[in-house]
């Protein structure tokens, strides 16, 4: 039997970049059996399907009919690995890591009609036994009416000391100082936007993740939900 959307539970979790909560979002939603909603990724997935459709990405009804048509699920990975996204029924993970995707992603993320098509792929996301949802304005703008809402925040050297390790670990080159530079120019321009800015929801529970273990701030994310 399917329950209507609105009495299906929602657990919001948002922050900045950075501050943990696309590990933390899947590990909870793991251990609470709901499905999970990475809404990040929902740009750089259009931002491919559009690039595999060879569709010009400054061409705004073309993007917007792709935003509407592309189907999108995660696909949670049992042993606390990575959460697959699967595009059109092609597993994109590693290639919506690309600085390609996420240039795509930027481009067409500014574009309302495309946020409006989103908006709607989001809240079909809220089926039975119930959603975790993982983005920067899912508490206040996508799911004002979530009845759990966390704001995962750290301090901007941390995450900048984390995104170092993940990129090192990659391969890549990069200097703590310049993370560190990007993701506080990165925190002021989300906080100061126009459409959607970052910022907590009146009624989120904001959890400081610095100096936390990953254990740690599921089991406080997991007590907002089961107290």
């Amino acid at each position: 039997m399917s329950h209507p959307p609105s009495v299906v539970p929602v657990l919001t979790i948002d922050g900045p970049s950075g501050s943990g909560k696309g590990t933390i979002s899947a590990l909870v939603a793991g251990r609470l059996g709901w499905r999970l909603l990475d809404s990040g990724a929902l740009y750089r997935a259009v931002g491919y399907a559009a690039g595999m459709a060879g569709l010009d990405l400054s061409d705004v009804e073309a993007m917007t009919r792709c935003a509407q048509g592309t189907k999108i699920h995660f696909r949670a990975a049992s042993d606390g690995g990575e959460t697959r996204v699967i595009v059109n029924g092609h597993d994109a993970t590693d290639e919506l890591r690309t600085e390609t995707a996420g240039a795509a992603a930027s481009a067409i993320a500014s574009m309302p009609t495309v946020r409006e098509a989103l908006v709607a792929l989001q809240l079909g996301f809220r089926k039975a036994p119930g959603l975790v949802a993982d983005g920067r304005d899912m508490g206040t703008v996508i799911f004002p009416d979530a009845a759990f809402k966390v704001f995962l925040t750290a301090s901007a050297s941390e995450r900048a000391k984390r995104r170092y390790k993940q990129l090192k670990e990659k391969g890549l080159s990069v200097t703590l100082g310049g993370l560190q530079r990007e993701i506080e120019a990165r925190d002021s321009r989300d906080a100061s936007r126009a459409v959607a800015p970052l910022k907590p929801a009146e009624d989120a529970v904001r959890v400081d993740t610095t100096g936390m273990g990953i254990d740690e701030v599921v089991a406080k994310v997991l007590a907002v939900v089961q107290p």
